[in-house]
């Protein structure tokens, strides 16, 4: 019993060293394919003051004199930093955004290691979150000395770019939604007509049995229950949630989000904890938000180019109203890009030819020095 027990504690022991020696806080600079750090990159970690709490950003670029770009991270409440340094590794490549680009990761209010316990749930509005990406974005204008920059928004983060590019348009060269939001509500009850009849096709009656204990047109879809315990499993499975072609062979879906946020070192242990809180925190307080909202309806005219960036396999967000958005929006350049083999996330699937995308959007958009 005692050498069982010894053998607990060691095993204990191991994994706690294994996860502090993961968990400095900082992040690791950018390095060439020869596997020496690049002079004058910027990798970094820092604290802003935004509206009146202090929050976390990663910013990297090989080049400070590049463009800057604004990432705003999907979710609600869930920050993308570790995703792409994760398939970065796994793919061992060098061709990243940030060879073109200065890109800011900000980890929103509420969110990643924004979030804290004390965190104001009456804070947690669209008109505070455009406030607090206006404030983001002069920060970065300041201290690039840059007059414009670009705004990229995914998920959730397209429906903040969206608010935010109606309000401050002067700030940005162009917007650029990934797997666009557009009327959420509708998204989803097409995404469970989809996934309904895919299940009958192929006679899968798990996926049956799960998804008819919900009705799409009920007046409370979809519910918290619905997205967490009858539609997110059932995306990943078909191909049409996160990702379309897949994971590494035996790993799961939340076996990634584990090993990404696990080797990630540009969180404390602390945060890689507030990461799972701070999810759970935005998405109750500002999904609620995105299903009351049609944006068809009331955002749809912009004074800035409006690209939008599709996979489509995407039922999370609908490829089928975001294209629809798109035809009936007024701006002064406007272009549907479609990702033949992507779902959700076509920069993180097909990453090259979404670098190829932006430097061209770039070329059409340039900053004016």
């Amino acid at each position: 019993m005692l050498i069982a027990l010894f053998s607990a504690v060691g095993v204990i022991f191991a994994v706690v060293v294994i996860i502090l020696i993961n968990s400095p806080g900082k992040l690791e600079p950018l390095k060439n394919e020869q596997g020496n750090v690049i002079q004058g990159s910027v990798s970094e970690k820092i604290w802003v003051d935004i509206n009146g709490i202090k929050q976390g950003m990663f910013i990297r670029g090989e080049n400070i004199q590049n463009p800057v770009i604004l990432y705003l991270h999907g979710g609600p409440g869930t920050p993308m930093l570790q995703f792409i340094s994760y398939l970065e590794q796994l793919e061992k490549t060098n061709e990243r955004l940030e060879k073109y680009f200065t890109v800011c990761y900000w980890d929103q209010r509420g969110a990643g290691m924004t979030y804290s316990k004390s965190a104001d749930s009456a804070t947690m509005t669209v008109a505070q979150m455009v406030e607090d990406t206006h404030e983001v974005t002069e920060y970065l204008k300041s201290r690039f000395n840059q007059e414009k920059i670009y705004l990229l928004g995914h998920s959730w983060g397209s429906y903040l770019g969206v608010k935010t590019i109606e309000k401050y348009p002067e700030n940005y060269l162009a917007y650029i939604g990934i797997g666009q939001v557009t009327n959420q509500t509708e998204s989803e009850r097409l995404a469970y007509d989809y996934m309904l009849s895919h299940a009958k096709d192929i006679g899968d009656k798990d996926v049956i049995e799960r998804l008819k204990k919900y009705d799409p047109y009920a007046d409370d879809f979809p519910t918290l229950e619905y997205l967490v315990k009858g539609r997110t499993d059932a995306m990943i499975k078909y191909g049409v949630g996160h990702l379309h072609q897949g994971l590494p062979e035996g790993m799961t879906f939340n076996g990634m989000v584990f090993r990404a946020l696990f080797r990630f070192k540009g969180y404390t242990l602390s945060e890689k904890i507030n990461w799972f809180l701070g999810a759970d925190f935005s998405m109750v307080q500002l999904f609620p938000i995105i299903l009351e909202d049609d944006l068809f309806t009331s955002s749809a005219k912009f004074e800035i180019p409006f690209y939008i960036v599709q996979g489509d396999y995407d039922y999370q967000v609908s490829r089928i109203l975001a294209e629809k958005y798109l035809d009936i929006l007024e701006a002064p350049y406007k272009e549907f890009i479609a990702f033949s083999n992507s779902a959700h996330s076509p920069n993180l699937e097909e990453s090259e030819k979404f670098i190829e995308v932006f430097c061209k959007i770039a070329t059409e958009n340039p900053l004016k020095k």
